[in-house]
């Protein structure tokens, strides 16, 4: 379980923040790992370093993932 996936992140139904998102009950789900992507990266030289770029990834991931899920209902 990556850094983004803990325990005090999941619901009383055993869903986390990602599974809520990408369930609809939170829109813009695609806006909200891009601007996520953009802060980690814009402040890991002043900030946490290393930790900042690694939290990006975790939302570029994650974005790659919605997408390659629309493209396979696409086609």
């Amino acid at each position: 379980m990556d850094d983004l996936r803990k325990n005090y992140y999941k619901t009383s139904a055993d869903k986390d923040l990602f599974d809520l998102f990408e369930s609809g009950l939170l829109k813009n789900t695609e806006s909200f790992y891009i601007g996520n992507i953009i802060k980690y990266i814009f402040r890991f030289h002043d900030k946490n370093g290393v930790d900042d770029l690694k939290k990006a990834r975790t939302y570029l991931d994650r974005l790659i993932q919605v997408n390659e899920k629309q493209s396979i209902n696409r086609g």
